[in-house]
């Protein structure tokens, strides 16, 4: 799907076909549509097919004036298991006065440009534009890591109650989501460094302080992502070894148990050979049997309270 946009006087408007100082938002494109944005633009074919593959890495790319940004950008889904959070590919290309994303799917970084809630937000300034897009893009990594700890927190609390495996699977879900993101946001920072440096944009003086301000935002969601990596894994060790202590408990009650089970079974199985026992033509005979049974058991009962086998 290919969208086109500009901002005029001071209102973002969809347009049905392409004019200058244009931001074009391509979502999961057809081979067509991208043959067609590369016939009005002229962007390079390679750079709006870029974004299309999950393993590209983030990067910054600059030939003939065309300067291309690879970065991965957050988004949040639902399968059987729950909500899962992983991270795409979005390549922003500046060619001339237009400004191209390019992605695999909708994300919300983009969606708030679209439905404006971004302020002072305008198409034809195309470097403050993606200024603005990169520090969305580092501050929905902020949000869906805040989201990661309250739903890590609401999982363990099911598991203080109750060790299912459904709950270590979304633990482990998330553990792996914040994997993701670790990465990606290290990508990124890579990306956001060589910006800082390079000639190939122009900055004014306040989108350099924006810039610094998308830099500080994405080492806060490194640390942060980092920070709640160590504190899941440490959980899922704890639990790990709570479920294994578990285990030992069950398996030392049942031996306890058959222990003391096993004594007047082993008395009974004595009298009942075919051998000469005490007692074997008294009348009372099975009574006593049982007592001393009973009797005996209930000291290997208490013997091994003594020991805490129970």
């Amino acid at each position: 799907m290919v969208n086109f946009y500009k901002t005029v006087e001071g209102q973002l408007l969809e347009l049905e076909t392409y004019e200058e100082k244009v931001w074009i938002n391509i979502t999961n494109p057809t081979m067509k549509e991208l043959q067609l944005v590369h016939q009005f633009t002229g962007a390079d074919f390679d750079f709006l097919r870029a974004p299309l593959d999950d393993e590209e890495s983030s990067r910054i790319e600059v030939e003939d004036e065309v300067v291309f940004i690879l970065v991965d950008v957050p988004y949040e889904d639902e399968d059987e298991t729950g909500m899962i959070y992983d991270t795409i590919p979005l390549g922003i290309i500046l060619k001339g006065k237009d400004v191209i994303t390019v992605s695999l799917r909708e994300t919300s970084a983009i969606q708030m440009f679209i439905e404006g809630r971004v302020k002072n937000f305008f198409t034809f300034k195309r470097n403050r534009f993606i200024l603005q897009m990169l520090y969305r893009v580092s501050a929905r990594y902020l949000y869906y890591l805040k989201k990661i700890d309250k739903k890590s927190s609401e999982t363990e609390n099911k598991l203080h109650r109750s060790m299912k495996n459904s709950e270590l699977i979304q633990l482990l879900d998330l553990e792996k989501s914040l994997v993701y993101f670790s990465t990606s946001l290290k990508g990124n920072e890579v990306v956001l460094e060589k910006l800082l440096k390079m000639n190939a944009i122009r900055f004014y003086p306040e989108d350099e302080d924006l810039l610094e301000d998308v830099i500080i935002e994405n080492k806060q969601a490194i640390e942060m992502a980092t920070i709640y990596s160590n504190i899941l894994s440490g959980m899922m060790d704890a639990f790990a070894s709570v479920i294994s202590n578990n285990l030992n408990m069950v398996m030392k009650t049942l031996t306890s148990i058959t222990i003391v089970l096993s004594v007047p079974t082993m008395i009974y199985s004595f009298f009942g050979m075919n051998v000469p026992l005490p007692w074997m033509l008294d009348a009372n005979a099975p009574w006593m049997i049982l007592v001393m049974s009973l009797f005996l058991a209930i000291f290997v009962y208490i013997m091994l309270s003594k020991r805490k086998m129970f």
